[in-house]
């Protein structure tokens, strides 16, 4: 018998380790990626916020200038003489949301389930009113709500305005200038905020869990209940912040729709910056509403139940 020898394949060279500079630079890509994003935040977000929590803390006027005396009555000023226009920029707020949640739902429901060939035209019909001016927009809401205007005349005759009045939403057979003109302009300007996330958590859910609530004998309300609500919650608590947050901050509709009646605090604001010049007072509203639609915000999301935001 003969043995046959086969030699054992040569040891692979060991691959060489990258030098120490070319992997520090590897690591420090990410980095540089984000400087652009961080230092926007902070010369166009850090800063001005710093200086406006100094600016509410100091005392003067405009002609001898202003000096940091950390004067915080400032904050209990502001909030005692100005309380009401807080509590109704939150009620128009909140109002506008429910308006843009009911209005949005359904139709975010028809694009991603019912629309077909004709989702994409009616998307572009939901973002439409982003290719011209928030003013004009808002403007716009002047003609449609006027006093002899066939949406008034339709709702005396309706008597839908004996019941806003009522409510305190109208002034008699007056639309323009009342709470209802506010809270119409809020949620024709921020309904496309409220459709898209919601139409992105709708697209999202799989259509064959209808088809297993069904196979289960759960109704259509059932279904909706059960299975398509629950999983939209992301987009609809992404769409009530997107809308509630610029909402209470808004003094363009309370502006130009409402009246003295209906000065929110963005409005009070605006005049304590550009009119009045009080400055202080101005910031000290402004870190103050930012302050309370944080709170409200934490508190929202921890309730909803979902952190998974669209």
């Amino acid at each position: 018998m003969s043995t046959t020898l086969t030699e054992a394949p040569a040891p692979a060279p060991a691959a060489q380790k990258p030098p120490r500079k070319v992997r520090r630079r590897g690591r420090l890509v990410p980095y540089w990626l984000l400087l652009p994003g961080i230092l926007w935040l902070v010369v166009f977000f850090a800063l001005p916020m710093i200086y406006q929590a100094s600016t509410s803390v100091q005392q003067g006027s405009l002609e001898n200038g202003y000096t940091v005396t950390w004067h915080f009555a400032t904050y209990w000023d502001a909030l005692s003489e100005y309380w009401p226009q807080f509590l109704r920029s939150v009620l128009y707020a909140g109002l506008a949301t429910i308006l843009c949640l009911l209005l949005g739902y359904p139709l975010a429901y028809l694009i991603a389930f019912r629309a077909g060939r004709w989702r994409n035209f009616i998307m572009i019909l939901v973002i439409a009113p982003f290719f011209t001016s928030f003013l004009i927009r808002t403007l716009a809401w002047k003609t449609i709500l006027a006093d002899n205007g066939v949406v008034v005349s339709t709702l005396n005759s309706l008597h839908v305005l004996d019941v806003t009045s009522w409510l305190g939403m109208t002034d008699g057979d007056r639309v323009l200038a009342t709470p209802l003109a506010v809270v119409c302009g809020l949620t024709y300007n921020f309904l496309p905020f409220m459709i898209l996330p919601l139409y992105t958590s709708l697209e999202r859910i799989d259509g064959r869990l209808h088809e297993a609530a069904g196979d289960l004998y759960a109704s259509p309300a059932t279904t909706f209940r059960k299975v398509t609500f629950p999983l939209s919650m992301p987009g609809v608590v992404s769409g009530t912040l997107l809308t509630f947050i610029p909402a209470a901050g808004d003094y363009v509709n309370a502006d130009l729709l409402g009246s003295t009646d209906t000065r929110m605090v963005g409005n009070v604001i605006q005049t304590q910056f550009l009119r009045i010049l009080d400055y202080p007072t101005a910031a000290a509203l402004s870190f103050i509403l930012m302050a309370a639609i944080l709170v409200m915000v934490t508190v929202y999301i921890r309730r909803s139940g979902t952190e998974d935001l669209v």
